[in-house]
């Protein structure tokens, strides 16, 4: 299988003419959770060497992933969810993350309606793509991972607000799964994968970007196991991502005209 490592496809992390011109690359990652980073660590790890401004937005705390903590769902597993981000965040070199505080498992919940969490989350991602002008948001694609409903929440959510930029928009991506490199284990036998074809962006990272990844995932002692903190890494490193995240554009740059024609 060829990975596409040309700088064709490295232009989806290049700074736009506004990050040029004002200074350096500005990143936001959008997760429901914290640990959701997990799939894109190496690269928010090496984004940050080279310099970038790396900024993680939670939707939610994660009071409901109870996980190996030993705690009832509520408040002190959110605190210490939270604390776990921020030691993740420090291990990977990128800024404190934001927290909304939306509450785990609701963000599908009355959706519609105009207090609901999935418009507050809207509200929250407007205000700070407003504030930080990032010229990078990274997201679940469509499929949440591995299909849960926060996480496909969120993707649809990010890329509602995104989609309705104009100038100053910035570029969306999504990490992926290549078909034909998820690990054979049944713990993630319900993750979904992308044609590799539909995965056109491979972002490589160095031995440093992978072992912060790996300290990152150590921080979350109340999500994994021992056994999974020492692994899950190595693993992804060795069968998924291969040396490099994959990603796609979540907008399509042709003109529809062109598109339908075949061209």
């Amino acid at each position: 299988m060829r990975i596409l490592f040309a700088a064709a496809a490295l232009i989806a992390l290049a700074a736009p003419a506004q990050a040029q011109e004002e200074g350096n690359l500005r990143v936001m990652a959008v997760f429901a959770h914290p640990d959701d980073e997990v799939v894109v660590a190496p690269l928010l790890a090496r984004l940050a060497r080279e310099g970038a401004e790396v900024h993680i937005l939670y939707a939610t705390s994660g009071d409901r992933g109870t996980g190996f903590s030993g705690l009832e769902p509520g408040d002190t597993l959110a605190a210490l969810r939270e604390g776990e981000a921020r030691c993740a965040a420090r291990e990977l070199g990128i800024a404190d993350p934001v927290f909304l505080r939306l509450g785990d498992a609701m963000l599908g919940v009355r959706a519609h309606d105009a207090d609901s969490p999935g418009e507050r989350f809207i509200t929250a991602l407007r205000g700070a793509i407003a504030e930080q002008r990032p010229d990078l948001v990274l997201t679940w694609g469509p499929d949440g991972g591995y299909g849960h409903a926060d996480h496909r929440m969120v993707s649809a959510l990010t890329s509602e607000v995104v989609q309705a930029m104009g100038e100053g928009r910035p570029r969306l991506l999504y990490p992926g799964i290549r078909a034909g490199t998820l690990p054979d284990r049944p713990e993630m036998a319900s993750w979904a994968v992308t044609a590799p074809e539909l995965l056109p962006i491979a972002e490589p990272y160095e031995a440093s970007d992978r072992e912060a990844a790996h300290r990152a995932v150590g921080c979350h002692q109340s999500q994994f196991d021992a056994e999974t903190r020492a692994g899950l890494v190595p693993l992804f490193d060795a069968a998924i991502w291969q040396g490099a995240v994959h990603l796609r554009p979540a907008f399509a740059g042709a003109p529809a005209q062109a598109a339908l024609a075949g061209n």
